[in-house]
């Protein structure tokens, strides 16, 4: 949890602010299908609904009030990898920042499954 604090009061943001907003970023670019999410126990990559898609992010908090953002992705077949990898890691930053204030320090995506 980010806190920011002004001469009125005290913000804090969570983690669920920061994993919506990174769903819904990476799930309006060109060629994603949806947020992934690894099951433990079958060991599958799963499909996540719009409303789970939280489960695909993951948030690391620096010292320095800024964020890095991991987040797992199904793509679809024929798309350019390393195109639409760039467009989520440009459009996560941008919308993040945009919206809470926060410096996004990386995003790393990792593509689970490509679908047919």
């Amino acid at each position: 949890m980010i806190q920011f604090k002004s001469e009125q009061g005290e913000i804090s943001v969570s983690s669920a602010v920061f994993s919506n907003i990174t769903g819904m970023a990476a799930t309006n670019c060109f060629g994603v299908k949806g947020m992934a999410f690894r099951s433990m126990t079958d060991g599958l990559v799963h499909l996540l609904r719009r409303e789970a898609m939280s489960k695909g992010v993951s948030i690391t908090y620096h010292e320095d009030d800024s964020i890095s953002i991991e987040l797992h992705i199904i793509v679809e077949n024929g798309v350019n990898l390393p195109a639409v990898c760039r467009s989520i890691m440009n459009e996560v930053r941008y919308m993040v920042a945009k919206n809470t204030g926060v410096t996004v320090r990386a995003v790393d995506v990792c593509v689970d499954s490509m679908t047919l």
